[in-house]
């Protein structure tokens, strides 16, 4: 294919306000990643878009293969879908306690 350009696991990406650090998830418009470092406000980032990731969660319960939503405003996991942005399926249950998530991003 002459159009290829790349699988898109990994894409650059500028990051968002006040930057990012390594293993922050993020969105740009509404393309989440996951930082593979630290990148200051507008620096280019490359962001994971594929893969099993822990990430912070609210207090939401979790049931494994429901669908998680990124809460931009609080950086955080939920099952609220209403406000904000699609971004997976959780691979293992997390209970209303716990502080991360481990979600299948695609």
């Amino acid at each position: 294919m002459r159009n290829f350009v790349q699988p898109g696991n990994t894409v650059t990406l500028a990051a968002p306000a006040g930057g990012v650090k390594s293993g922050d998830g993020f969105l740009v418009g509404a393309l989440f990643a996951v930082a593979a470092y630290d990148a200051a406000e507008a620096t280019d980032v490359e962001g994971a878009t594929i893969g099993v990731f822990d990430l912070p969660k609210d207090g939401s319960v979790i049931a494994q293969g429901q669908a998680v939503y990124w809460d931009n405003a609080g950086k955080k996991i939920t099952t609220t879908a209403a406000g904000n942005t699609l971004v997976g399926k959780a691979v293992v249950a997390a209970g209303g306690s716990a502080t991360t998530a481990r979600v299948l991003i695609r």
